[in-house]
């Protein structure tokens, strides 16, 4: 088969005219001396006409079982040509396909190849682009989704985002074939992961999953993991029945084998007594002849008729002493006969109690899974019952963050507002001083606005923090909670650092309103006239330093409320959000081990259903027996009566000719008168 896939390589070179390339024909040989099934052209660079040859060569059944393709460079037309060649090949059951860039044309013709080829078993596509365009890869899902042998697929490092993901869930859903999956490395990210988890809730034979480097939260991969292993437990479950009924078979035909035993043995014992009978029948039969011998010697012996008759009557008598055994011989074989009857009908019985107390075990077990079912249903929807209103809770909450979060903006809104009034004032109160303390007062001023400008940036920059981080915490609600806390660290430490720096401007603030108190009270002793004016500015300045720092002590307070109400929405969310992952865990896994009841439940069912039918045929197939035998043994006691009579009336016309012929022998009158 080597060498002859050899010579039609080079054949169909010959014919289109293309220079057979060396690597190939030294692969084939190497392969030839190997005698091995595979063909492994890995690392040679195919050009597009030699793939056209390939194409025609495997379009025959080969000797090849596995065809090993990676790094060979394949361009898309020799690619398409190559794999439309395997189309209705039916050896080939390992394909590697590594490292050849495929792309939109390898996807579309990969999956018209899982769509018609009914032997492939193992498909390699490792480092190919066959994510890059979502169409070309819908096309290959859907050759995917209509194939029923493939069992292993590998499509690590193919560029595959969370629209291609979407696509392989929607065959997934579909396919019933494939148990191990690879899609390492790609671009999948959180909504693929979801998708795919979907899916796999609906397919029951994917075993074996491998998701790293595709950016999915831990808690997806973990749930996709329970799935998988879900499903091997399972499959498992699945060859433990089949193993069971197996072994239940083959129980059944062992029964069948012993009855059939048992009816042999008795149609053994039938034939030996028909074999018996039939040795009777001819002993008897033999010494009829005897005594018809007889006769005809006595009618030729006319002087020797008496003693002849005295012969014959003991003869007669020993007939008789024979019937008479025959006749026990009889009712020995119908006792025994009855005696069997009665230990087949009490065998029967056995049997049929045995059968029935079996229907009472398993229908009492299919009674208790039933009630077992009923309350994992009434607990599936109280847990069903409980996280609705959990999800109720959840939203109450959030709504009540919303409102506090505006009603908490409205108040800093307005705060600002007045800060922002009091500044105007304040400003222009000290521009009516003196001419003297204008330059301080100015400088003072103009100090304090830019600290206040810094101070307002700083603040507008936490705000603008704050939002985005809100913002990114309801994009990334699926994300880590350790990844939470440390951006709520961040956020302390910033907002620390913050306060700190408020603190220092404030006390560098005082020590310079002290500064500047001093000036006044040396302003005012110089300038005795400006007393009143001076003092009544300083009331002024001091009840806004008052106002001041009561607006920021309450500013404060706001943004203390505000980091403890975020932090306790933020602290309660990420409980409830673990309590409901636990209990959707748990809800899932009750499902699944629900569904797992439901297939043994049925499988129960189906194997009662056939013990009971094989049961009955059985029964019925003895019965019939059982009718036959009964036919067959009164045909024999028929024939046995027939017999009986048959020898009775040769006695009884033997006795009538005996009598006449000593009636009309000379003996007979002569000897009348001597009596």
């Amino acid at each position: 088969m080597m060498e002859d896939f050899r010579r039609t390589y080079l054949r169909l070179c010959k014919e289109v005219g293309v220079e057979p390339q060396e690597t190939v024909v030294a692969q084939l040989q190497e392969s030839r001396a190997a005698q091995g099934s595979r063909l492994d052209l890995s690392g040679q660079s195919l050009s597009a006409d030699t793939c056209s040859v390939l194409a025609r060569a495997f379009q025959k059944d080969t000797v090849f079982t596995e065809l090993l393709l990676s790094d060979c460079m394949l361009s898309e037309e020799g690619a398409k040509v190559l794999l439309s060649g395997l189309f209705g090949n039916t050896t080939v059951k390992v394909l590697d396909l590594k490292g050849n860039n495929l792309r939109s044309t390898g996807a579309e013709v990969l999956g018209k190849l899982l769509a018609r080829n009914k032997t492939l078993r193992r498909l390699v596509l490792e480092w190919n682009a066959l994510g890059v365009w979502d169409e070309a890869f819908s096309l290959f899902c859907e050759g995917l989704a209509s194939n029923s042998t493939l069992t292993q697929l590998d499509l690590r490092n193919n560029q595959i985002n969370h629209h291609g993901a979407a696509e392989l869930a929607l065959a997934l859903k579909r396919n019933t074939a494939v148990q191990a999956l690879d899609l390492r490395w790609n671009n999948i990210g959180l909504l693929g992961g979801r998708t795919l988890l979907e899916a796999l809730l609906k397919n029951n034979t994917l075993v074996q999953l491998e998701m790293a480097g595709n950016n999915i939260p831990s808690d997806t991969l973990k749930a996709l993991e329970q799935t998988t292993g879900h499903n091997s437990d399972r499959q498992s479950t699945l060859r433990d029945s089949r193993s069971r009924t197996q072994v239940l078979s083959k129980e059944i035909q062992t029964l069948k084998e012993e009855k059939g035993r048992q009816f042999l043995s008795l149609m053994e014992t039938i034939d030996r007594q028909r074999e018996e009978i039939g040795h009777s029948n001819g002993s008897t039969s033999i010494k009829l002849g005897q005594l018809q011998e007889a006769l005809n010697e006595r009618k030729s012996a006319v002087n020797s008729l008496t003693a002849k008759l005295q012969m014959t009557e003991a003869a007669l008598a020993l007939s008789e002493q024979k019937n008479h055994n025959m006749g026990e011989l009889l009712t020995r074989v119908k006792a025994e006969k009855d005696e069997q009857r009665e230990r087949q009908s009490r065998e029967r019985k056995k049997e049929q109690e045995d059968g029935a107390l079996r229907e009472g075990k398993l229908l009492r077990e299919i009674q208790n899974l039933k009630e077992t079912n009923a309350q994992l249903m009434n607990k599936v929807e109280e847990m069903e019952r409980r996280c609705k209103s959990q999800q109720q809770q959840i939203f109450e909450l959030k709504q009540e963050l919303t409102n506090s979060t505006a009603e908490l903006k409205l108040q800093l809104a307005q705060t600002e507002d007045r800060l922002e009034i009091e500044k105007r004032r304040s400003k222009q109160a000290l521009q009516d001083m003196d001419s003297l303390r204008q330059k301080e007062v100015e400088h003072v001023n103009r100090h304090l606005e830019e600290s206040e400008r810094a101070l307002q940036e700083r603040i507008f920059k936490l705000e603008g923090q704050r939002i985005q981080l809100e913002e990114e915490l309801s994009k990334a609600k699926a994300a880590c909670v350790t990844e939470r806390a440390q951006a709520e660290e961040e956020l302390g430490r910033v907002r620390a650092q913050v306060r700190l720096e408020e603190q220092e401007n404030v006390s560098s603030l005082e020590e310079k309103l002290r500064s500047a108190r001093s000036l006044q009270q040396e302003v005012q002793l110089h300038c005795s006239q400006q007393k009143q004016t001076i003092s009544e500015l300083q009331a002024k300045n001091s009840q806004q330093s008052m106002e001041i720092n009561g607006l920021r002590r309450r500013t404060e307070e706001l943004q203390q409320e505000l980091l403890g109400k975020d932090q306790e929405k933020v602290a309660e969310l990420s409980r409830v959000r673990v309590e409901l992952q636990e209990q959707i865990g748990h809800l899932q896994a009750e499902r699944t081990a629900q569904g797992g009841l439901k297939e043994k439940i049925n499988a129960l069912e189906r194997e009662i259903k056939a013990l009971s039918s094989n049961h009955r045929e059985v029964l019925l197939d003895k019965e019939s027996q059982m009718s036959s035998v009964l036919e067959k043994v009164r045909l024999k006691e028929a024939e046995i009566q027939r017999m009986r009579e048959d020898e009775a009336q040769r006695a009884s016309y033997l006795q009538s000719a005996i009598l006449t012929y000593v009636q009309g022998s000379p003996l007979g009158h002569y000897g009348s008168p001597k009596k």
